[in-house]
C-alpha cells in the first residue's frame, strides 16, 4: 500500500465542533447539489411540455418512476458504503475508507453492465404496460426508458462518488461535480429535445440522451479526481484491484435493506401510477402527478434528501468516534432545518399553484385543475417527509438500515395503496383520494421513523472489515 494513511486526513470538526455547524457543513452543499441537479428535471419537463405536450411529461414521469425502482436497488450498496465510510472516517482509518469505496465502485460497474442494461432493455415494454401507460404515452416513454437503462453506468458512478465523499466529510466536491453535470445536461437537452442546426429534434428521447452523456462525462472526471490524490477518498495504482468479497458482503449486508426499501417505495409509486392510470382522466392525472409530485414536490425532497445524507454522515462519524450523544443532536438539528424550509415551499404550493404548473406548460384545464388540487395536499405532506427523511438518515448512518425498510413498506406501500384499493372497491376512486393517501403515508413514515430512532438501539451496531493482507 501507499503512504495514504500519512497524508490523508478527515475533517475532525464533524466529530469535535458545534453540532449544528457540522450538520450544516455537510448539508448545504448536498441540498444545493440536489436543487441544481433537480433543475435538469425541471428543464426536461418544461421543454418537453412545450415542444411535445403533456403526453411527453407523462412519458418522462412514468419512465423515471420505473427506472428508479431498479436503479435504487442496484445502488443500494452505496448506502452500505456510506455506513462503513462514515464509521471509518470518524475513527480516522483512511485505508479502510479507500478500500470500501473502490469495492463499491467495482460492484456498481459490474451490476450496471450485467443487470441494468440487458434486463432493463428487454423488460421496458412490459414495465410500461404494468403502469397502464396509454398508447401515446408508451410511444414516447419506451425509447426514453431503454436509453436510461442501457447507459446507466455513468449515473451510478456519479451517485457512488457523491455518497462516498459526503460520508467522508467532503460535500463540496459532489456539489461541484453535480453542478457540472446539470449544466452539461441542460445544454445537451436544449439542443437534443428541440434540435439545433443539423441536429434533429429528438423530443422526449433527447432528454434521455442528454442525461446519459452528461453523466458519463462527469463520472469520468470523478474517477480522474479519485486517482489524482486531491480528494479525501483516494484510489492509487498500488491498490489491490481484485474484488474483496468480505467488503462486498458487508456493503450488501448494510445496503440491501436500503435497496429493498427503495424498491418498496418506488414500486409503491409505480402501483400508485397504476391507480392514477385507472382514473377517467388518466393521462391528465399522470401528467399532473409527474409535474406536481416528481418535480415540484422535489423542491422539498431535494433538500430533505440532502439533509438525510448529511445526517447519515455526521451521525455515522460521531458514532464511529464514540460520541452517540452528538449523533442524536445531529438528527434533531437536521430536522429543524428541514421543517423551516418545508414551510416556505408549502406556502408557495398554497398561494401560487397555477403559476408553478404554468411554468411546465400545464395549460390544459383538466391537467391544471388536478395539479392545483395535488399541490395543496403536498403543501401539508412536506412537513411529514422532512421528519421521515432526516430520522431515516440518522438510522441509516448509524447502521440500522433494516428499520427504514420495514417502516417504508408499511407507510409507503401498505397504507396508501391499501387505502386506494379499498376506496376503489367501494365508493370509487377519485384523484383527491389518491392525494390524501399519499399524505397519510408520509405522516406514518415520519412518525414511525422518529419513534424508532428515539429507541436508541442503533448505538450497539458494529461495523468492521478484515485487515488487508500485505
Amino acid at each position: 500500500m501507499s503512504n495514504t494513511s500519512e497524508t490523508q486526513h478527515f475533517d475532525r470538526t464533524i466529530v469535535e465542533g458545534p453540532i449544528l455547524k457540522a450538520v450544516w457543513k455537510i448539508a448545504w452543499p448536498a441540498m444545493l447539489q440536489n436543487v441544481i441537479a433537480g433543475m435538469q428535471g425541471i428543464v426536461d419537463h418544461a421543454m418537453v411540455g412545450h415542444y411535445v405536450g403533456y403526453v411527453g411529461n407523462a412519458a418522462i414521469g412514468v419512465s423515471w418512476q420505473i427506472f428508479l425502482v431498479v436503479v435504487v436497488f442496484v445502488s443500494s450498496l452505496f448506502s452500505g458504503m456510506g455506513v462503513m465510510v462514515a464509521r471509518f472516517a470518524g475513527a480516522g482509518e483512511p485505508q479502510k475508507v479507500n478500500r470500501v469505496v473502490y469495492q463499491a465502485f467495482l460492484t456498481a460497474v459490474i451490476m450496471a453492465w450485467l443487470i441494468l442494461a440487458p434486463i432493463g432493455y428487454f423488460l421496458a415494454p412490459q414495465l410500461l404496460d404494468f403502469v397502464n401507460a396509454e398508447a401515446n404515452v408508451k410511444v414516447e416513454a419506451l425509447p426514453y426508458l431503454r436509453i436510461m437503462f442501457v447507459f446507466s453506468v455513468g449515473m451510478l458512478v456519479f451517485f457512488m462518488m457523491g455518497g462516498a465523499l459526503r460520508a467522508a466529510g467532503d460535500a463540496k466536491t459532489p456539489l461541484r461535480l453535480g453542478a457540472i453535470l446539470t449544466v452539461l445536461n441542460i445544454v445537451l437537452n436544449v439542443i437534443l429535445i428541440r434540435g439545433l442546426g443539423p441536429i434533429p429534434a429528438f423530443g422526449t428521447k433527447g432528454a434521455a440522451i442528454g442525461t446519459v452523456i452528461a453523466a458519463g462525462l462527469v463520472a469520468a472526471l470523478g474517477l480522474y479526481l479519485l486517482f489524482s490524490g486531491r480528494l479525501v477518498v483516494r484510489f492509487s495504482k498500488s491498490m489491490r484491484w481484485k474484488p474483496d468479497f468480505g467488503i462486498i458482503g458487508s456493503l450488501f449486508r448494510f445496503g440491501l435493506p436500503t435497496g429493498f426499501q427503495g424498491i418498496a417505495m418506488n414500486l409503491g409509486g409505480v402501483i400508485l401510477l397504476r391507480f392514477i392510470g385507472s382514473l377517467q382522466e388518466s393521462a391528465a392525472a399522470q401528467a399532473a402527478f409527474s409535474v406536481g409530485y416528481t418535480q415540484l414536490f422535489s423542491l422539498i425532497t431535494w433538500t430533505s434528501v440532502g439533509l438525510m445524507g448529511a445526517t447519515a454522515a455526521v451521525a455515522g462519524q460521531n458514532l464511529g468516534a464514540g460520541k452517540p450523544d452528538r449523533t442524536k443532536l445531529a438528527v434533531q438539528s437536521a430536522a429543524k432545518l428541514g421543517l423551516f424550509y418545508a414551510a416556505g415551499i408549502g406556502l408557495l404550493f398554497m398561494l401560487v399553484p397555477d403559476l408553478l404548473l404554468g411554468f411546465f406548460g400545464m395549460t390544459d384545464p383538466d391537467v391544471l385543475r388536478i395539479g392545483i388540487e395535488l399541490l395543496r395536499y403536498l403543501g401539508i405532506s412536506g412537513f411529514f417527509i422532512v421528519i421521515a427523511l432526516t430520522y431515516t438518515g440518522g438510522l441509516q448512518g448509524t447502521g440500522d438500515t433494516r428499520s427504514p425498510l420495514y417502516i417504508s413498506v408499511v407507510s409507503q406501500v401498505i397504507i396508501p395503496l391499501g387505502l386506494c384499493a379499498i376506496i376503489q372497491a367501494t365508493t370509487g376512486l377519485q384523484s383527491s383520494y389518491i392525494w390524501l393517501a399519499i399524505v397519510i403515508g408520509h405522516f406514518s413514515r415520519g412518525a414511525l421513523s422518529f419513534l424508532r430512532f428515539r429507541q436508541g438501539k442503533w448505538v450497539k451496531i458494529k461495523v468492521e472489515v478484515a485487515r488487508e493482507r500485505s
